[in-house]
């Protein structure tokens, strides 16, 4: 069936709605056609890439009417770099695709009676919105079908991020809307002085190249931390770039590298040396300080972060005499940040380093009324964990995309805690777990929070109490 559809060309088709991971969907001969960087209104001519028995997946190929909610993207890069495929969508309507994913998932998959989705809390900055961006060096740069064409022998260097669906073609990036600050100065300064100096770019396949990534994180206060990973133990090489770095730009708070030989960029195993400055950064909310280390979880957008901890904190409905368990706590940043008002906060957390920075920032905000504890929440979450400690009043969730192991929803529903907070970056799996909470538990309200306006992900929260 495939191979019979594949290149096939489907003209004039009506683009009708956003589903579901940004894709625009039209309807050909009885089937889903879906089709991405269009927008509903759109009608265009598709070249069939995959063919199912129930839907096929196509590129547009030719614009024969633009749709009223298209508007021109601000990016150079935009249709080949991976990140904001919904530049070329007015935000409003952004918003309310986002809005209908939570209802379509929650309709589908939660299977509960379920109260009006709130309208959505869109972001302030739909530019420049994101506190830490990973930038990879490569010299398998991405060109052009034109650029190959013409023969020409480019420079394939390039420090930028992943082509999508290949993993070894890096788009070199000129200027990136997604982070403000010195992080686009920082980057093509680096990258100059690399090309200037002949340092070798990360060959991805052959895993050798001294220069393999850069990370670049910034707060709220102005402070800015650089981390350069190395693919090579070259002493030399490592001071001429880190010096560059420092003397470049001394408004960097925390200078830090890594030398990664491993077959990945994953570095919370390795040692991470400071070049200059201290080992981390932080971020301030309602007057607390979170000290952000080089290997901290922290929300990527700093300022929709304090909108969707309000929303949790609002939802939990603290009086001051509860005792709140904050599963998945991460950093310990929304335990920190409702502990003033309640009597005790127990957060549980997976990573070991990030129970230790949770404990940190109660310590430097003076707060005395958070536990932490370190384990694999199925494990740590218990029997003898209920017994030693007191029964939780409330209970604030956020775990990751994959959501919840069904032997901690399980204990959930025996605890029976009178509340429940449940904050989530994927909504399908969220409405997976509530159906299964249904079994005590009736959803109160639900509230949408757009974290990263031109892409389709949106983080929601959820308020459920025991059913009477």
């Amino acid at each position: 069936m495939s191979r019979k559809m594949k290149n096939k060309v489907i003209t004039n088709l009506e683009i009708e709605r956003i589903a579901s991971e940004g894709k625009c969907v039209g309807h050909h001969e009885g089937k889903v056609v879906f089709v991405n960087q269009v927008a509903p209104g759109d009608v265009v001519d598709v070249r069939i890439t995959r063919g199912k028995s129930s839907f096929m997946e196509g590129e547009a190929i030719h614009f024969h009417e633009y749709s009223k909610d298209r508007i021109e993207p601000f990016c150079s890069h935009f249709g080949t770099c991976g990140g904001c495929k919904w530049q070329h969508i007015n935000y409003e309507l952004q918003k309310n695709y986002k809005r209908q994913q939570v209802v379509d998932q929650f309709e589908r998959i939660a299977k509960v009676p379920i109260p009006e989705v709130l309208p959505i809390l869109g972001s302030e900055k739909t530019q420049y919105y994101r506190n830490k961006l990973d930038f990879t060096f490569s010299n398998k740069k991405w060109l052009t079908l034109d650029q190959i064409r013409s023969g020409e022998d480019f420079d394939r260097n390039a420090l930028g991020f992943h082509i999508p669906k290949m993993f070894d073609k890096i788009i070199d990036i000129e200027h990136c809307y997604l982070q403000g600050g010195i992080s686009n100065e920082v980057r093509n300064e680096l990258r100059g002085f690399a090309l200037a100096k002949s340092l070798t770019f990360y060959d991805i396949r052959g895993q050798v190249g001294l220069l393999r990534n850069l990370i670049i994180r910034t707060t709220s206060t102005d402070q800015v931390m650089v981390i350069v990973q190395f693919g090579e133990n070259d002493p030399e090489g490592i001071e001429l770039v880190m010096e560059f770095l420092n003397k470049k730009f001394p408004e960097i708070t925390s200078l830090l590298y890594v030398i990664n030989t491993k077959g990945n960029e994953t570095f919370h195993d390795l040692e991470l040396v400071t070049f200059a400055g201290q080992d981390y950064i932080e971020e301030e909310m309602e007057g607390l300080k979170f000290r952000i280390g080089p290997k901290s979880f922290y929300q990527t957008n700093s300022e929709q972060a304090y909108e969707l901890y309000k929303v949790a904190r609002d939802f939990a409905q603290l009086k001051g005499d509860e005792v709140v368990y904050d599963l998945y706590t991460g950093t310990g940043t929304i335990a920190n940040f409702v502990a003033k008002k309640a009597k005790q906060v127990i957060g549980v957390e997976y990573v070991e380093a990030a129970i230790e920075d949770a404990k940190l920032n109660s310590q430097i905000n003076g707060i005395e009324n958070t536990l932490f504890y370190a384990g694999d929440m199925k494990d740590v979450l218990n029997e003898a964990f209920i017994e030693k400690h007191a029964a939780p009043d409330v209970i604030i969730t956020d775990p990751p995309r994959a959501g919840m192991h069904e032997d901690v929803v399980n204990m959930l529903l025996r605890l029976a805690a009178p509340t429940i907070v449940y904050v989530s970056c994927n909504p399908a799996t969220q409405a997976r777990d509530i159906a299964l909470l249904g079994e005590k538990y009736q959803v109160e309200r639900i509230q949408p929070v757009d974290m990263f306006p031109q892409t389709y992900h949106v983080e929601n929260v959820v308020r459920l109490t025991l059913k009477s």
